[in-house]
């Protein structure tokens, strides 16, 4: 039993530490076993973070281990599910801020934002998403990626971060429902490619370049995009870059849990844990919560649901008679390019379908291609 006079010694010398390092230490809790490196790997990362970052505590969970002092625990006495269900009653009743963890599942509506370090430049860059899921179907999850991502770029510290979408399957569609979104109030800072030819939808260079803030995608394609910036330097088994897979984000998830790999080693888990403390100080949660009201505002349900209707699909058009397409139109989804043609088709153009080195094309007659772009626009494609 301590005494009073022990009691107010610790409380002045936590005082003490508190107005060195500039406020209370944000405690963030650590999954501590089922890494592929062994614990050891863990807890190195997470005395790296308390050396990186002094207003962190790392407070590992699970069964102990000897040695680094630094590192608080949290006992559990066996294996992954008894680790999970202590990390969560000490996020429950506020003795952890937040935790990183090997594995964690997330219930449909909450995905990560990934952080990574690209080489190019040595940028650093958020992937929005990399594990879970925000919606059930990939363009609307892709389009709410784009708020969680900014969410996460302001809690950093980011007042206006550059956002771009990467050019997959869907790209073009969720560039579309961003650019309303931002008509109807929505404040966005589109990103530019570094090719030629510019605009918002990335390649890979401009990953490689850290052309955005945020690169938005889907959850699979974000999972891989990690693990090659993670591991491209060790051959694949060791991640040693980036900062892991990221925070928790969704409507309505109050909770703060990031996720680093089971290959991710020590330089990683550091990383994680620090950018995870940052954060919970920049009130990711909170952040989150006014992106998704700014974001209502500017019609995303409507949005949304618009997405989902296509009013050109499954309708049987006959082409009009054959002209020469010598003027290509850019910026219509892949998932979308024939029901665009038919679209035009209906509208007495004849178009014909596609794929050009940065993505589908419809292909029209010059003397018509301002046309066809106007028709295009009123449907919805472009």
């Amino acid at each position: 039993m301590k005494d009073k006079r022990h009691i107010i010694g610790e409380a002045l010398a936590e005082l003490v530490e508190q107005a060195r390092t500039g406020g209370p230490k944000v405690r963030v809790g650590l999954m501590a076993s089922g890494s592929e490196h062994g614990t050891e790997e863990l807890l190195r990362g997470a005395a790296l973070a308390l050396e990186l970052d002094c207003r962190l505590q790392a407070v590992a969970i699970g069964p102990r281990a000897p040695g680094y002092d630094s590192v608080q625990w949290l006992e559990t006495p066996g294996g992954e599910a008894e680790i999970v269900s202590t990390m969560e009653s000490a996020l429950a009743d506020g003795s952890l801020s937040a935790a990183v963890a090997l594995h964690y599942p997330f219930p449909l509506g909450v995905t990560t934002v990934g952080r990574v370090l690209t080489p190019a430049m040595g940028r650093p860059l958020l992937i929005a998403a990399t594990t879970g899921m925000s919606a059930a179907t990939r363009i609307e999850a892709m389009v709410r990626n784009a708020i969680y991502g900014v969410a996460v770029a302001k809690a950093l510290g980011m007042e206006k971060p550059t956002v771009g979408v990467l050019n997959l399957d869907g790209g073009a569609s969720v560039q579309r429902a961003l650019v309303r979104m931002a008509e109807s109030g929505y404040s966005i800072n589109f990103a530019d490619s570094v090719r030629a030819d510019g605009g918002c939808l990335l390649r890979g260079n401009d990953l490689l370049a850290g052309a955005a803030d945020v690169c938005v995608c889907d959850t699979l394609t974000g999972n891989v995009l990690m693990k090659l910036f993670s591991a491209y330097t060790t051959g694949g088994g060791y991640e040693a870059l980036g900062w892991g897979y990221g925070p928790s984000v969704g409507e309505k998830w109050g909770k703060i849990v990031s996720i680093v790999s089971r290959a991710s080693g020590a330089p990683v888990i550091a990383n994680a844990l620090c950018y995870t403390a940052a954060l919970v100080r920049g009130g990711l949660v909170r952040r989150v919560e006014a992106e998704l009201e700014a974001a209502g505002r500017a019609g995303l349900d409507e949005i949304i649901a618009a997405l989902a209707s296509n009013p050109a699909a499954g309708e049987e058009v006959a082409a009009p008679p054959w002209q020469p397409t010598d003027s290509e139109i850019h910026g219509i989804d892949v998932l979308a390019i024939e029901d665009a043609v038919k679209a035009l088709w209906k509208a007495g153009i004849y178009a014909e379908s596609g794929m050009g080195c940065t993505g589908p094309v419809i292909k029209v007659p010059e003397s018509r291609a301002e046309e066809s772009k106007e028709a295009l626009r009123k449907i919805g494609f472009l």
